[in-house]
C-alpha cells in the first residue's frame, strides 16, 4: 500500500522473487486476508499470519525477513545477506571439450535462511549419505543436479540420479520445511555454530553456562531461474508432509502387487530364461509378483519393440504369467535410436518432438542404442503422444500385465559433459539448464498417463523411474540406482530411502544384492532381510555379475531368503495400508524415529533402524558377520514387542538384540493392532481372497487400535467409486472391535478373520464373538501364560461388517 516502501524493496531486488507461505500451524491458509498488516514505517512493515502470535517482519535496507512466534525467531531470510543474483562472470564456461556457450549470460541467483535453535537437517535428496544432512564448511556443497554416476561414492554430496530440493529443520520444539522450486543445477550450503564441537565442548559450555543458542545456517544457490520459495512452518512433522504434499501432491497409490517381491537382472536372456526362472521360483517355493525384463529384451534397443529372435512371441511368454497370476515389466528409455527404419524415430522427428541443439536441428547424443535423439518431455503434445505409444495396439506384443521402467532419464548421454544432456540445448524456448532437473519427472509422468489411457482410465499405472524432483511421487516408485555389493551399501539404503520419504517419495528401495559386483551369501541374505521391510522390494545385478537368483546359494541360503520374503508377503496387508495414507495424507511409509517421537532427542541421528508407519520398527543387520545389534526402543511408557518371538521390552531404552543369520529384528509398539495373511501363495493376488490373521499388541499406557483396508487391488474403483472397506480395530476394556471407517464406500470380500492373537494378555474364562444380527459364539483360545500371548482361533467373521469379541 506505500509506494515508497514498495520502490525501495524493489531496489534491492535484483531479480524476480517470491517466497510464499502455504502453510501456517496444522491447517492452510486458503486467503489473503489471513494476513493482516499489524505495523508499518519507511523501512518495513509487520505482518500478522493470521495464527496465534505469528508474524512476519519485513525490512527493506538491508532486505531481510523474520518469521516469529512470540519472541522466537523462526526462521530468517537473507539475515546474512547473501541474496544474489550474478549479472556478472563468464558468458562461456568449458568442462573438457565441452563448450557451454551462454546466450543470455551468467544468471545465477542464492538466497541465505537462517534457523534459530536448529542443529538437525534432512532431506535435499538425491545423495549417498547420512539421514542428517553434514555441515559443508571446508568442502563441496550438496549438490542437486540430476546425473547418471557410474559407481557412485558413499558419504558424498555429489549430485545423483534425482533433485528434490526440500529440506526439513527438526528441533525438540518444531519441524518446517523449505522448498526452494528450482529445476536447475543447484547446491546447498549447510553451517551450524555447533558443527565440530566434541561432546567435552559441549559439557562445558553447560556447564559455562554457554548462552549461545545453536543455529543452522544454509544458502541456496541454482545456476538460473527465479528465486522461488515455500515455508513450511508445521509446527510438527505430520503438519510439515501435509503441507508440502499440498504444494506437489502425494505419493501415488500403487496396485497391491507392485508392494511384493519383484526378480530382475541385466538381462533375462529370453522366453526360455523367463520361463526357466519363473518355474524356478514355483519349485523352491518362493513367492514373486514381477519378472523384469531390461534392455536386451528390445530390438537393437529400441523400445517398444522385441528381439525377433530371443522374444518372438511376447503375448504367449506374458500369457504364461498371467496364468500364476504374476506380472511383467518392461524398460522404456528416453533415448531414441536414431534410424530412419524405426517407426518411433521416424514420428518424434516428423512431429518435431526432439530436443534442439543451441543451432535449432534436434539434439543428438550417445546411449545404448547409439546415437539417440531425445524428445521433448516438456512439450504437452509429446508426452500424449507418448502416453498413446503404450496402447495395446501401439505397443505390440504388450497385454494388461505388463508395466513399465524408465532408466537413463537425467537424461544420460555417453558422451555428454557429466554424462547428462548439453545445458545450451533448447526444450522450446528453454535452455536445458533452466530445467535439467525436470527431465526425469516428465518422462515418468507422460509413462503413467500412457498405463492408465491404455485401459480406459480404469487400471493403476505402475511405472519406476531413476530420475525424479518434487512431485514424482505422483507417477509411481524410484529407486537408489546403479548401487554395490558391498556391506556399505547396504547401509546407505537405509538413509537414502528414508529422505525420499521424508520429501514426499515414499516407494523407494535399493537393488537388492547390490547392482555391480557379486556379493557374498551373508550380504545377500542380509539384504533381503533388509529390502524385505522397505517399501520398494527388488533383487537386481549387472549383467557381467554371476546369476544370483534365490535358489542358486545352497539350501540354506535359499531357506533364509525364503522366509525373507515370506515374510514380506504375509505383512501386505500393512504395506498396503501405509500407502492408502501416504496417498490420501502426505505421511511417509518409511520414516525416522523421531517423526513419531519428536521431542526424543536419542532419535534425531538414527539412520540405521527405522519405522514402518507407527508401528513397526525395524533395525536390520547389515553388519558383517554381526553376532547382535542394539536397537533404540522409544517412548517412555511405551512397549514393544519382538514380533518373531512375542517376548516384551520396555521403550526408551537400548536394547542388544543377539542375531544369528536368521535373525531380523521387528518390534510391534503396544497399543498397535496389524493385520497379516498367514497364508502366504506364489504371489499376491493368489493371496487375494485369503483370511486375515490380527496381532493385538497391548500397552498399558493406552487402548490398543488398528486400522484394515481392503480394496480390489489395482483399479482406481477406490476412489472414483468409493469402493473400499476401511475398518477401524479396536481393543479397550477387554473387548476387540471392527468398526466401519467410511460408511459411504461400498465393497465386498470374501476374506474373514482366521486368527486373533493378542500380545501381552491375561488369560480369560471365555471368548464371545458377537456380530451384528444378535448372534454369540464361544472361541476357542489357546493362552501361553510365559509370554502372555493369547490365541483366538477361528472367528470365522467376515473382514468387511461389524463384530466383536468380548473376553471375560
Amino acid at each position: 500500500q506505500d509506494s515508497t516502501w514498495v520502490s525501495q524493496l524493489s531496489e534491492r531486488l535484483p531479480v524476480h522473487y517470491r517466497v510464499s507461505f502455504p502453510c501456517f500451524g496444522p491447517g492452510l491458509i486458503s486467503h489473503l486476508n489471513d494476513l493482516s498488516l499489524l505495523s508499518q514505517d519507511e523501512n518495513g512493515v509487520v505482518l500478522s499470519l493470521g495464527a496465534d502470535s505469528q508474524w512476519l517482519i519485513v525490512s527493506a535496507k538491508p532486505f531481510r525477513l523474520d518469521i516469529m512466534e512470540g519472541r522466537e525467531v523462526l526462521l530468517s531470510l537473507n539475515s546474512r545477506g547473501l541474496l544474489t543474483a550474478k549479472e556478472d562472470g563468464m558468458w562461456e564456461e568449458t568442462f573438457k571439450s565441452h563448450t557451454d556457450n551462454k546466450p543470455n549470460g551468467p544468471s545465477s541467483i542464492s538466497l541465505d535462511f537462517s534457523l534459530p535453535g536448529v542443529e538437525h537437517v534432512y532431506g535435499i535428496p538425491e545423495h549417498a549419505d547420512s539421514l542428517k544432512l553434514k555441515t559443508t564448511d571446508g568442502g563441496d556443497p550438496y549438490r542437486l543436479f540430476n546425473l547418471d554416476v557410474f559407481q557412485y561414492e558413499l558419504f558424498n554430496p555429489m549430485a545423483l540420479y534425482g533433485a528434490i530440493p526440500v529440506m526439513l529443520s527438526h528441533s525438540a520444539q518444531r519441524t518446517m520445511g523449505i522448498f526452494w522450486l528450482n529445476a536447475a543445477e543447484t547446491w546447498v550450503d549447510i553451517s551450524s555454530n555447533t558443527a565440530g564441537k566434541t561432546v567435552f565442548g559441549q559439557m562445558l559450555d553447560y556447564v559455562q553456562g554457554s548462552s549461545e543458542t545453536p543455529q543452522t545456517d544454509v544458502r541456496w544457490i541454482s545456476e538460473s531461474g527465479i528465486i522461488d520459495v515455500f515455508i513450511m512452518l508445521g509446527p510438527t512433522p505430520t503438519d510439515v508432509f501435509s503441507q508440502y504434499s499440498s504444494l506437489t501432491g502425494t505419493q501415488a497409490f500403487p496396485p497391491l502387487s507392485a508392494l511384493a517381491y519383484h526378480q530382475c537382472r541385466w538381462n533375462y536372456n529370453d522366453q526360455e530364461d523367463v520361463a526357466a526362472v519363473d518355474q524356478g521360483f514355483d519349485e523352491h517355493d518362493i513367492p514373486y509378483d514381477f519378472i523384469w525384463l531390461d534392455i536386451e529384451h528390445t530390438d537393437g534397443k529400441r523400445y517398444f519393440t522385441w528381439d525377433p529372435h530371443k522374444f518372438p512371441q511376447p503375448k504367449d511368454m506374458l500369457q504364461g504369467l498371467v496364468d500364476k497370476r504374476r506380472k511383467m515389466v518392461t524398460i522404456v528409455d528416453p533415448h531414441i535410436k536414431v534410424d530412419s527404419s524405426y517407426k518411433i524415430h521416424n514420428e518424434i522427428r516428423s512431429k518435431g518432438f526432439y530436443v534442439k541443439n543451441k543451432d535449432g536441428g534436434d539434439y543428438e547424443g550417445w546411449c545404448w542404442p547409439g546415437n539417440s535423439g531425445y524428445p521433448d518431455f516438456t512439450n504437452p503434445e509429446m508426452r500424449a503422444w507418448w502416453a498413446s505409444m503404450f496402447a495395446y495396439d501401439q505397443y505390440e506384443g504388450s497385454m494388461e500385465n505388463m508395466y513399465t521402467w524408465n532408466d537413463m532419464n537425467e537424461p544420460s548421454v555417453f558422451n555428454g559433459p557429466e554424462v547428462t544432456m548439453h545445458k545450451d540445448a533448447l526444450h522450446g524456448n528453454w535452455e536445458n539448464r533452466d530445467l535439467h532437473n525436470l527431465y526425469g519427472l516428465y518422462v515418468q509422468m507422460a509413462t503413467a498417463e500412457g498405463l492408465i489411457e491404455r485401459s480406459g482410465g480404469v487400471e493403476r499405472p505402475f511405472v519406476l523411474t531413476r530420475a525424479f524432483f518434487a512431485g514424482s511421487q505422483r507417477y509411481g516408485a524410484v529407486w537408489t540406482g546403479d548401487n554395490t555389493a558391498e556391506w556399505e551399501h547396504l547401509k546407505i539404503s537405509i538413509p537414502m530411502c528414508l529422505s525420499l520419504g521424508l520429501v514426499g517419495v515414499s516407494f523407494c528401495g535399493a537393488d537388492v544384492g547390490g547392482f555391480f559386483k557379486s556379493p557374498s551369501t551373508e550380504l545377500l541374505v542380509r539384504w533381503y532381510q533388509t529390502g524385505a521391510y522397505q517399501p520398494f522390494f527388488r533383487a537386481h545385478a549387472h549383467l557381467d555379475t554371476p546369476r544370483r537368483e534365490p535358489w542358486l546359494f545352497g539350501p540354506e541360503n535359499t531357506a533364509l531368503i525364503r522366509e525373507a520374503v515370506r515374510q514380506r508377503y504375509a505383512l501386505l496387508p500393512y504395506w498396503y495400508q501405509l500407502f492408502y495414507h501416504a496417498h490420501h495424507s502426505g505421511q511417509p511409509v518409511m520414516r525416522p524415529l523421531w517423526v513419531e517421537y519428536p521431542q526424543d532427542t536419542a532419535t534425531f541421528s538414527m539412520d540405521d533402524q527405522f519405522l514402518l508407519g507407527r508401528d513397526l520398527l525395524v533395525h536390520p543387520v547389515t553388519e558383517e558377520g554381526g553376532r547382535g545389534v542394539t536397537a533404540y526402543l522409544p517412548g517412555k511408557g511405551e512397549v514393544w514387542f519382538d514380533v518373531h518371538t512375542f517376548q516384551k521390552h520396555n521403550g526408551a531404552q537400548n536394547l542388544y538384540i543377539p542375531v544369528t543369520i536368521s535373525s531380523i529384528p521387528v518390534f510391534q509398539r503396544g497399543g498397535s493392532i496389524i493385520p497379516r495373511k498367514a497364508r502366504v501363495r506364489r504371489s499376491s493376488s493368489c493371496m487375494e481372497h485369503d483370511p486375515y490373521t490380527l496381532f493385538v499388541a497391548l500397552s498399558p499406557k493406552r487402548f490398543a487400535q488398528g486400522e484394515l483396508y481392503i480394496d480390489d487391488g489395482h483399479t482406481f474403483n477406490f476412489d472414483k467409486q468409493k469402493q473400499f472397506i476401511h475398518r477401524r480395530l479396536s481393543f479397550a476394556n477387554k473387548a476387540l472391535s471392527s468398526r466401519n471407517l467410511a460408511p459411504g464406500s461400498q465393497f465386498i470380500t470374501p476374506s474373514w478373520i482366521e486368527k486373533i492373537v493378542i500380545l501381552g494378555a491375561s488369560k480369560p474364562s471365555k471368548a464371545t464373538l458377537k456380530t451384528p444380527d444378535g448372534k454369540e459364539n464361544l472361541l476357542e483360545f489357546e493362552f501361553d501364560a510365559s509370554m502372555s500371548v493369547l490365541t483366538l482361533r477361528k472367528p470365522g467373521v467376515n473382514a468387511g461388517v461389524d463384530w466383536t469379541v468380548v473376553l471375560q
